[in-house]
C-alpha cells in the first residue's frame, strides 16, 4: 500500500534517509550526507506540504518519496525534451528504499504509483534526478523508460560536487 505519510510515519522515515546515508561511507551510490540531506527535516516539511507518501507492506515502511509539481532551481539549466508547462510537470524527489528491503522490486512499484498518480492529476510530464554516482537508480530509470534529459554539475540540497542527472518521461 502507498499512502500519504502521516506524522507517526517520520521516524521511519528519517531512519530510512538516515540508513542510505550511513551506507555512503562504505560504498557511495546516493551522494547523501548524514545530517545535511535528506534528514527528518526534510521529511516533516514535505509531510506539513502534503508531499510524502510512504510504502507499507506488512506494517513496516519500506520506501518513501516526495511527490509534487515544484522543480528544483537546477531544472532550469536542463534542456528538456519535453517542454510541458509546469503545471502539467509532476516530480518525484527523494525516492528510497529501506536498505533492509532492498532488491523486492518496492522502488519500481513506487514509479507506477507515481506515474498512476501524475496521470490523476492531469499531468503528462514525468521529471525525476539522481546523483549521477546513483548507477543502480539510472538503470532502472532506464528500463522503465525515463530518458536523461541532461547532466548539472551543482551543489545540491547542501551537498557540493553534485553532478545532478535529470531525467523524464511523457505520459
Amino acid at each position: 500500500m502507498i499512502r500519504k505519510a502521516t506524522a507517526g510515519d517520520i521516524p521511519d522515515v528519517a531512519g530510512i534517509y538516515q540508513a542510505i546515508a550511513e551506507m555512503e561511507a562504505q560504498r557511495p551510490m546516493t551522494g547523501w550526507k548524514v545530517g545535511i540531506y535528506p534528514t527528518g527535516r526534510d521529511a516533516m516539511d514535505s509531510l506539513e506540504k502534503g508531499h510524502l507518501f510512504v510504502m507499507e507492506k506488512d506494517g513496516y515502511i519500506v520506501a518513501t518519496g516526495r511527490i509534487n509539481q515544484e522543480q528544483q532551481p537546477e531544472y532550469a539549466l536542463c534542456d528538456w525534451q519535453d517542454k510541458a508547462p509546469d503545471d502539467k510537470v509532476m516530480v518525484l524527489h527523494t525516492l528510497c528504499v529501506d536498505p533492509d528491503f532492498g532488491g523486492r522490486g518496492y522502488a519500481r512499484e513506487f514509479l507506477q504509483f507515481y506515474e498512476d498518480y501524475a496521470r490523476r492529476h492531469g499531468c503528462t510530464c514525468l521529471r525525476i534526478d539522481t546523483n549521477a554516482i546513483n548507477t543502480n537508480a539510472r538503470a532502472m530509470y532506464a528500463k522503465l523508460g525515463y530518458r536523461e534529459a541532461g547532466i548539472v554539475p551543482c551543489t545540491f540540497n547542501g551537498i557540493e560536487g553534485v553532478d545532478l542527472v535529470m531525467l523524464e518521461k511523457s505520459i
